[in-house]
């Protein structure tokens, strides 16, 4: 979990500071730079440094003609997160021994939130076994194509040399992280059986594919098609090595990981929560920690859970017996009854789905130049609509942010998926583009970006529950705003909620009450409407990703609590411009951190 955190803080970060120069050598080289801030950035990018993958996605030593990282894989062996955990205490030494006498009120918090984190790492070691590196959502199975991909630039013969390198280099990597998986095994961490099913199918079909049909060929063949300053004589040359080494390496290393999952199947079981791992109920506590950044157990989020769905439920359906719907059958006959009703689709052509983008940006134009009164501050980054890449859609999700870029050459962009037209209804339309665009991950990710003089650190944290927590509280926002006046958009906005409080009860029945996977299936059709596939593939996320989904019902749950502590406390004084700004202007925090900054905004007012 922290190897991960610390590549996800790479991204974004070298190019400004590198090119700007911003480091003397002394700051560079020192045990204890006489910046704070200096030592703080200084630290990631010594992380980057050791990630040749994060230097490729980067790609700003490329344009100074420095290239040999691109032929380079990340060192995946359990030795290389044995080191970066030896190297936590050192830091954290290193950090303390700045005195908050000498710093700043902001570097003050920075250094506390580094704190955290460091300190999170070290709670978390024990644990550091307890997932499945190789799992349906994730891992270097498909991870790796998708970056040979997406981020292997091949602009040159010597880009594409550094590109077969890789697909040499891709068995040591698949060997390395089967050491990881089978210490795994050795400390009794096995994956459900549905897992090993899952990731069979994949790598199976994979290496049953003709290599030269196989992702890594065609795209290589796709990018020198595109390389100007590649002859013919040499783009032959390489497809038929990427060929050979396709046949040579990458199969193989795939083939490692089938031999093995084929040989643990029989250990595998139906149980599919962390309770049935050693300390597995110590090691869901600590990822509930990580995600929610508090100190609820499990029973709590799982009863709030439970409360949330009475509730939510309770509202959708007096709405709906206001709109004439039978809800005499229950919740679940009503909300499909909804579900069926034609009138809230657009038409099944590609006219309707460009309609469907149009009217996405026409609801963000118009909250955008709607909500004056209730933000003062405002990203400086635009924001667009597109649509995911139809290649990819059927596997994507419904809907996600991508931030601007830092240098400001490309805007916010929401992409939706409109690989199933029944996927979008008119009335859910409204909230994810509240949730995803404006004022939602937009404006709390591009203004995080955007603040100045923080640390790196501070901008892009990894706070899932403030993070998660916001966006969905901003859809609240705008109904309470008004953008929302149609009964059945406030429909859509209830449906959002409930799914982030059904998570809360089936993430928790599954890692500490025992559920079985066909429980929390079944709970969560019954209390959500969603289509049984749609159902299946959400459980089977929590399942692989222990606590990540309870972060939103409770970071948006604190933020509303803390609003309305303030607006008690404040009365006429109130001005919800204010407490936006409090909540923004500190980029992401943990939750605890963000009640300290709105009780000494509520003190101050």
């Amino acid at each position: 979990m922290i190897k991960t955190f610390f590549k996800r803080l790479l991204l974004g970060l070298l190019v400004i500071l590198i090119a700007a120069a911003a480091f003397a050598t002394h700051e560079w080289k020192a045990e204890k730079p006489f910046m704070f801030r200096a030592f703080l950035d200084r630290t990631l990018i010594q992380f980057a440094f050791e990630s040749p993958e994060t230097l490729t996605s980067l790609g700003f030593l490329e344009s100074l003609g420095i290239k040999g990282h691109n032929a380079k894989l990340d060192d995946n062996s359990p030795q290389s997160t044995d080191e970066l955990y030896e190297k936590l205490p050192k830091i954290k030494e290193v950090l303390l021994s700045y005195d908050d006498e000498s710093l700043s009120e902001s570097d003050q918090l920075s250094k506390e939130i580094t704190l955290y984190l460091l300190e999170f790492g070290e709670q978390s070691e024990p644990f550091r076994y307890h997932n499945y590196p190789v799992n349906q959502l994730f891992g270097v199975q498909n991870g790796y194509p998708s970056f040979m991909e997406a981020q292997h630039q091949v602009h040159s013969v010597e880009d594409a040399e550094n590109y077969l390198a890789r697909l040499e280099a891709v068995r040591v990597k698949f060997a390395q992280a089967l050491a990881g998986i089978q210490l795994r095994e050795e400390k009794g961490i096995l994956p459900p059986r549905f897992v090993v099913d899952r990731v069979l199918d994949e790598m199976t079909t994979f290496v049953a594919t003709p290599a030269q049909e196989n992702i890594l060929y065609t795209s290589l063949k796709t990018k020198l098609d595109d390389a100007a300053d590649v002859n013919e004589q040499d783009k032959s040359r390489l497809l038929a090595s990427a060929e050979r080494n396709i046949v040579d390496y990458v199969y193989p290393a795939y083939d490692l990981f089938i031999e093995y999952f084929e040989r643990i199947k029989p250990r595998t079981g139906e149980d599919a929560g962390f309770w049935r791992l050693p300390d597995g109920d110590k090691a869901y506590q600590a990822a509930l920690k990580f995600f929610t950044t508090t100190d609820y157990t499990a029973d709590e989020i799982h009863q709030i859970g439970l409360s949330e769905v009475a509730r939510i439920q309770a509202e959708i359906l007096a709405i709906l017996a206001n709109e004439g719907f039978d809800t005499s059958q229950g919740f679940s006959q009503a909300i499909e009854a909804l579900a069926a009703d034609e009138r809230f689709y657009y038409e099944d052509s590609d006219e309707g789905r460009a309609q469907i983008l149009k009217d996405y940006q026409k609801i963000l134009d118009e909250i955008e130049v709607g909500i004056d009164s209730a933000f003062r501050i405002r990203p400086k980054a635009g924001m667009e609509v597109v649509r995911i890449p139809e290649f990819k859609e059927k596997t994507s999700p419904g809907a996600y942010y991508q931030q601007p870029a830092i240098d400001g050459s490309r805007p916010g962009r929401f992409f939706a998926n409109l690989y199933d037209i029944k996927a979008t209804p008119t009335y859910s339309m409204r909230t994810l583009a509240y949730h995803e665009g404006i004022p939602g991950h937009h404006f709390q990710i591009a203004i995080s970006m955007e603040l100045e003089g923080l640390p790196f650190i501070r901008k892009i944290s990894p706070f899932t529950a403030y993070t998660e927590g916001w966006a969905l509280y901003t859809e609240q926002l705008a109904w309470e705003l008004g953008f929302q006046e149609n009964p059945f958009d406030n429909i859509g906005r209830l449906q959002a909620e409930l799914f982030r409080a059904v998570r809360l009860v089936v993430d928790t029945g599954i890692h500490a009450k025992r559920w079985t996977r066909e429980q929390a299936i079944d709970y969560m059709k019954a209390n959500t409407g969603m289509a049984q596939s749609d159902v299946v593939s959400e459980i089977e996320r929590y399942i692989v990703m222990p606590g990540q989904a309870t972060a939103y019902k409770v970071g948006m749950m604190k933020i509303l609590e803390l609003r309305e502590q303030a607006k008690a406390v404040l009365g006429d004084r109130f001005d919800l411009r204010d407490f936006h700004d409090v909540v923004l202007k500190n980029g992401a925090v943990p939750l605890d951190i963000l009640e300290r900054l709105v009780q000494q905004y509520i003190e101050s007012t």
